[in-house]
């Protein structure tokens, strides 16, 4: 399915706005991954764990909001929106939301 951070996808027309569509994921934090990302911390470098973290639960988010935009008839989404918010204690809720359209043949 096209997808969009634009209000547009370059070369088609939107024939048909279907609706807002979301997507989340809530990962939650693992101590060992937390002890190793403050030992990266203080020595440098970057904390390869919670970077996959993060990778998983946006991937999670956007197949999510794409299986809403399926569900409504759409066949794009446009205008896609990634947010990050702490919760909580180690828990981290990525949230994907755009605007599920047809698009003219």
């Amino acid at each position: 399915m096209p997808c969009s951070t634009t209000p547009q996808i370059p070369g088609k027309e939107i024939s048909e706005t279907k609706g807002v569509v979301f997507g989340e994921a809530i990962m939650g934090a693992n101590i060992v991954r937390d002890f190793a990302a403050s030992v990266r911390n203080i020595v440098g470098g970057r904390a390869g764990a919670y970077e996959n973290s993060l990778k998983n639960g946006r991937e999670i988010a956007i197949q999510e909001m794409l299986e809403e935009a399926k569900a409504m008839g759409a066949d794009a989404v446009v205008g896609i929106d990634i947010d990050y918010e702490s919760i909580n204690q180690g828990m981290l809720m990525i949230c994907a939301s755009g605007t599920a359209v047809t698009l003219k043949d």
